[in-house]
């Protein structure tokens, strides 16, 4: 238990002596969530809008005004052909073209109906969705659909956990399990392999300590980062973003620390193999990379094809993403999160298994 102690202060000596380290585990979860939650979301706006007006009526006016002042459009050239607006949209300058038909105030007022037509570019699908929805809400407001008839269906709808669709209560407590994630299973699979490229590992490899011990106190130092890291990252959401955090925090801390072995124990297990910090940089990087776009963090893990969501069983991020948002955003409790628990701790147990199979002492 001696030699653990040591080794573990010996870690904690090489953060606090390293004049980026420390500034990096702290300053950088927070200029990571901070950016990437405001950056990364799918709140389209400044769409450029190519107009082709064949009625010039007070009303299509009203409208495309109303395109204009919505916030998500912006007017870029009205034309009037369609051709012109065709070859805008084919060279990018436009997003979108609205059509308005001749007479379209005309038929409105006589027979209590008008259409318009909006052509979206689809290169991006998700743009381009989102877009032709903003277009519909735009020309739903100003030109009501008729009343529905005695007997008709009225639909009505609430939002829970997210009542204003705020994009950003839905990004940051993923965004903060993602930071976690990467950030201390980089540091481990470099701190090992820097070691034994410098030679200073030799010192240990010719003592009586066992790898166990060897393991555990290289990794319990990160191990406590993690829980610093969550603890900054929670503060930033409350401060910054006001996340709700409906569940218990006590949870959200104790699942950290059951989480945080499983990357760790990853990042120990990819310093086995590699021969330098140059490789197991992309090493991890190749993991990660998987292990980020498939968590769920920007698409649904649940509309992968399904060969994708077995593959996915293996990615700890997902676990981990999807437990923020159950407990901070939905306040679920640990019935709910139950088999994600049980499954995190047995990957974490699985992989620092092999991470302590594989280590071999050797210069």
């Amino acid at each position: 238990m001696r030699t653990v102690l040591y080794l573990v202060q010996k870690e904690f000596l090489q953060v606090f002596r390293n004049r980026f380290m420390l500034p990096m585990l702290l300053v950088m979860p927070v200029v990571q969530t901070v950016l990437l939650s405001f950056a990364a979301n799918y709140e389209i706006q400044n769409l450029s809008l190519g107009v082709v007006d064949h009625d010039l009526s007070p009303m299509s006016r009203q409208l495309v005004a109303r395109f204009g002042a919505s916030g998500y459009f912006r007017v870029k050239k009205s034309a009037f052909s369609i051709q012109e607006a065709d070859a805008d949209l084919a060279r990018d300058y436009t997003d979108l073209i609205l059509e308005i038909p001749p007479h379209f105030e005309r038929d409105f007022i006589r027979e209590g109906t008008a259409g318009v037509s909006i052509t979206a570019n689809a290169i991006n699908p998700v743009k381009a969705g989102l877009a032709i929805g903003y277009a519909q809400a735009i020309v739903q407001s100003e030109i009501p659909p008729r009343p529905p008839q005695k007997g008709g269906l009225e639909l009505t709808y609430s939002n829970w956990y997210n009542p204003r669709l705020d994009y950003k209560t839905f990004m940051v407590p993923g965004i903060l399990g993602v930071i976690i994630s990467m950030i201390i299973c980089f540091l481990t699979a470099l701190n090992i392999v820097r070691e034994r490229e410098v030679g200073t590992i030799e010192q240990i490899n010719v003592t009586p300590i066992r790898k166990w011990q060897f393991i555990l106190g290289k990794l319990l130092p990160f191990w406590l980062i993690a829980l610093v890291m969550m603890t900054i990252g929670l503060a930033v959401g409350w401060l910054i973003f006001r996340i709700p955090m409906l569940g218990d925090l006590r949870l959200v801390f104790l699942y950290t620390l059951v989480f945080a072995p499983c990357m760790l124990g990853l990042g120990f297990l990819i310093s086995n193999f590699a021969e330098s910090q140059q490789q197991a940089i992309f090493t991890a990087w190749f993991f990660l990379v998987i292990f980020i776009l498939m968590c769920g963090l920007f698409t649904p893990a649940d509309s992968m094809p399904r060969w994708a969501q077995w593959l996915n069983m293996l990615n700890p991020v997902k676990y981990f993403v999807e437990f923020m948002r159950l407990v901070l955003l939905k306040g679920a409790g640990f019935a709910e999160i139950r088999q994600n628990f049980f499954t995190v701790l047995t990957y974490g147990a699985v992989v620092n298994g092999l991470a302590m199979w594989t280590y071999r002492k050797r210069v």
